[in-house]
């Protein structure tokens, strides 16, 4: 115990004093930056989830050019496209609370005071936005005759959509999807704006708590680059799995047959 403890001091103090970086206060507080990617991957994942259920009727709605919702889904879409994450976020958070009758309604006190609610509803329409617009393109680029070919069998259009449009498309829409997830993401960092302590919120409180430059941040940023590389090994199985019948295939050399002699 006594080696093992004056290990442990030694480890400090070269940390501390001879390191570049203070990697065992990095190490001291690893149980923050875990709770902090927590916060992070559930309003990430949970504003893709939402998102994707809403995207998927608007989409459709686009693509068939519904006369009444085309015009207000593109309205929609051009507005949370058009505009920074940013300034989203501050309209829900610090926004709504200006008006009088939204303080009064009963979503203020369970939904529209919480910094974590207005974070999540933002990024859940800013996600739905984006996966509407290319979830619109890939079902507009449908192929014609897999669809004439669901006519002849006598599919009614929801059970066309059902079989044929939508699952073409949700494979076509995997590689612009898996960058959607992945801007998702790096943009959850604007959470810590408003007081959530998500993976970059810890990595400022750490810096700001012990006076550190840059340690705090370059913990967050591997936290990130590893949940970034896991994203994208799961989408590139994804893609192997329902695209492979799309990529091209190596056609055999014919074989030479030696000239006689």
């Amino acid at each position: 115990m006594e080696t093992e403890r004056s290990f442990l001091e030694y480890l400090h103090s070269f940390s501390e004093t001879r390191s570049p970086i203070n990697f065992m206060l990095i190490y001291d507080n690893l149980d923050r930056f875990f709770d902090g990617a927590l916060v992070t991957l559930q309003l990430t994942f949970l504003a893709l989830l939402v998102g994707g259920l809403i995207a998927v009727p608007l989409a459709i709605a686009r693509a068939y050019r519904k006369p009444f919702l085309n015009p207000i889904i593109r309205a929609y879409t051009y507005v949370f496209c058009g505009t920074p994450l940013l300034v989203q976020v501050y309209l829900f958070y610090f926004g709504l609370g200006q008006f009088q009758s939204v303080q009064e309604s009963f979503l203020w006190d369970r939904v529209l005071s919480s910094p974590w609610w207005c974070v999540l509803i933002a990024f859940t329409l800013n996600t739905a936005a984006y996966t509407t617009e290319f979830l619109r393109g890939a079902i507009e680029t449908t192929p014609h005759g897999e669809i004439e070919a669901a006519k002849a069998c006598g599919m009614s259009p929801v059970t066309r959509m059902r079989i044929v449009v939508l699952p073409n498309a949700f494979r076509r829409a995997l590689p612009a999807y898996s960058n959607e997830v992945i801007f998702t993401l790096h943009g959850s960092v604007i959470a810590s704006t408003v007081t959530l302590q998500d993976l970059l919120g810890v990595g400022r409180w750490l810096n700001g708590r012990y006076y550190l430059a840059y340690e705090g941040f370059l913990t967050a940023m591997l936290f990130y680059m590893a949940i970034v590389f896991l994203i994208s090994f799961a989408f590139r199985l994804a893609e192997r799995k329902f695209l492979g019948h799309l990529r091209p295939r190596e056609t055999p050399k014919p074989k030479t047959v030696p000239a006689l002699a």
